[in-house]
């Protein structure tokens, strides 16, 4: 896996967790996959790309630009094959590129040893009391009593004012480096959402040491699957470990390994303290502290988590909110004043924003255009498609000879688009001289007219034709039909007739023909009694769909 160092600070380690399928971002916006809280940052600044066999990165039209090795990364131009070792800024912000695993000052690698973790080493359950036998002539180097003492209470009083995840973290191993004196080499690693663990933070007693902290993978997953501490007070003469690479390597003589769980008690992650001096040994008492800790520092990284998930989350809020106004804007908000005609509209997201969408043109004094239509699918892409259907719909009315001829020319340009998603929508041209409204479905469930008498029918349901954005070579007829005195025309989404109730059963289509035909009078009390009935229906049930509904009718 590729990793960017911070070239001021070598601790700092971010692995690029992309695949040929994804990006790895770089920004301010806390949904980047490397967040840097820096003005100078845009939203996002910059991605990195893997294709299977190389990095690359580009830059996303950045404020204060992407540096490839000093060079302006052209964000019209293609994404940059990176190199080993190879220098990448954001701003005035430095990172080095490496292919291999964090390396100096304080890097960690994980290898794979051929390690059994059954027999002589020390295991204990997180919490429980820890039977170790002492090492025989082994020098006791440890911090006095009072000394731990301060420092559990310190990493208390610290862990508990701390909310963000790069300060809990080393005030963890600062705080265990005054207890262990004996430690040489400290390290925090946290699994992923993926499930894999990445190093997060490490630290050695010299602080210009430049190495690589190995750690025996099998180890550090045999304590997050059992959450047990594992201990071994001599690790040179245990017999499981000393041939281990990891160990051999760096002639770790001692070393501890803790887990470190979240408040539902699930392993996320590990902490680990060795040393390479014979006389430094870890003892019983020692991995008691080191679970004490432990327990603290997950409590505390699971608070970090969770802050930064919360803070995350706010900045969707704020997002969606403001899509939320934006996305009414392109709703009418006032109804078309036709002399002898009234017009009624409702519109309810599901969610903050939605895909549903209607509106009205105005194209003479005695004509009128209406749409109403669905996106396929909710949420951001949903309404986004929406914004796009709202300005191609009202330049297609106002070009169209007639609905059949402005829904083909919108089916066309929705096709254009090449999208993979299709819109059902239906189209209605009120000419109020003649009384007379053209109408051309795409998809849609079929407008609903209601006669004086109280009859209803369906005048558009055998002209149907495919949703938009399917086959740019469809041309769409048109129904036409008479509006009398006292008649109306309502079309609808699907979020009405596929409302349900709280033992799951459907409004159906059935029950808006029924509540349509046995409600008299305007147009506005018509629309509202659908709307009322599919409400009382759902009851204290949630709304599954984007509901809309438009009403349109000559006054008696």
């Amino acid at each position: 896996m590729a990793h960017l160092c911070s070239a001021n600070s070598p601790k700092r380690v971010h692995p690029i967790t992309t695949t040929d399928q994804n990006e790895f971002t770089v920004g301010r916006h806390p949904d980047c996959s490397l967040v840097i809280d820096a003005a100078s940052i845009s939203r996002r600044h910059a991605a990195f790309t893997y294709d299977g066999t190389n990095y690359y990165v580009q830059d996303l039209d950045s404020r204060n630009f992407t540096y490839l090795n000093n060079v302006r990364v052209d964000p019209k131009g293609p994404p940059q094959p990176l190199k080993d070792e190879d220098r990448v800024k954001f701003c005035d912000l430095e990172y080095v590129f490496r292919t291999t695993d964090p390396a100096p000052n304080g890097g960690i690698l994980f290898v794979d040893d051929d390690v059994d973790t059954n027999n002589s080493t020390i295991m204990s359950k997180v919490g429980s009391k820890v039977g170790v036998g002492s090492a025989k002539g082994s020098v006791q180097l440890t911090a006095s009593p009072e000394a731990k003492l301060n420092a559990l209470l310190e990493i208390n009083r610290s862990l508990g004012r701390a909310l963000v995840l790069d300060e809990v973290l080393p005030q963890v191993l600062n705080s265990l480096f005054k207890i262990f004196v004996q430690a040489d080499r400290g390290f925090i690693a946290l699994r992923n959402p993926d499930g894999t663990l990445v190093p997060r933070w490490s630290r050695t007693w010299r602080e210009d040491t430049a190495e690589t902290i190995r750690v025996s993978r099998t180890i550090v997953n045999k304590v997050m699957e059992t959450q047990e501490a594992i201990l071994s007070a001599d690790v040179m003469m245990d017999e499981e470990f000393n041939k281990a690479q990891s160990i051999a390597d760096f002639r770790i003589r001692s070393m501890m390994c803790a887990p470190l769980l979240d408040s539902l008690g699930n392993s996320m992650g590990v902490i680990q303290v060795d040393t390479v001096k014979q006389s430094k040994r870890f003892q019983q008492e020692d991995l008691e502290v080191l679970l004490a800790v432990a327990s603290q520092a997950g409590i505390a990284i699971d608070n970090a988590q969770m802050h930064e998930l919360a803070l995350r989350q706010r900045v969707i809020d704020r997002d969606l909110e403001l899509a939320n106004e934006v996305q009414h804007r392109f709703l009418p908000d006032t109804r078309p004043a036709i002399a002898g005609y009234e017009f009624f509209d409702f519109y309810r997201p599901a969610h903050q924003i939605g895909g549903d969408y209607f509106d009205y043109l105005q194209l003479s004094d005695d004509r009128v255009g209406v749409i109403v239509a669905d996106v396929v699918g909710k949420g951001v892409a949903a309404a986004l498609l929406m914004a796009k259907l709202s300005a191609e719909a009202r330049f297609c009315l106002a070009s169209g000879a007639d609905a059949a001829a402005a829904v083909s020319m919108l089916n066309r340009r929705l096709c254009e688009l090449q999208l993979d998603r299709f819109v059902t929508a239906v189209v209605a041209l009120l000419d109020s001289k003649r009384h007379e409204v053209s109408i051309a479905n795409a998809g849609h469930m079929a407008p609903i007219l209601r006669t004086k008498d109280g009859q209803v029918m369906e005048p558009s349901s055998v002209e149907a034709g495919l949703p938009l954005g399917i086959d740019e070579t469809l041309n769409y007829s048109q129904a036409k039909v008479q509006l009398g005195p006292g008649e109306s025309l309502t079309m609808y989404t699907d979020g009405l007739n596929e409302a349900v109730n709280e033992t799951g059963e459907y409004f159906t289509i059935d029950r808006i023909r029924k509540r349509i035909q046995a409600t008299s009078g305007l147009p506005s009390v018509v629309g509202d009694a659908v709307i009322q009935d599919v409400c009382r229906f759902i009851g204290q049930g949630a709304q599954s769909d984007d509901m809309c509904l438009v009403t349109l009718g000559r006054l008696a």
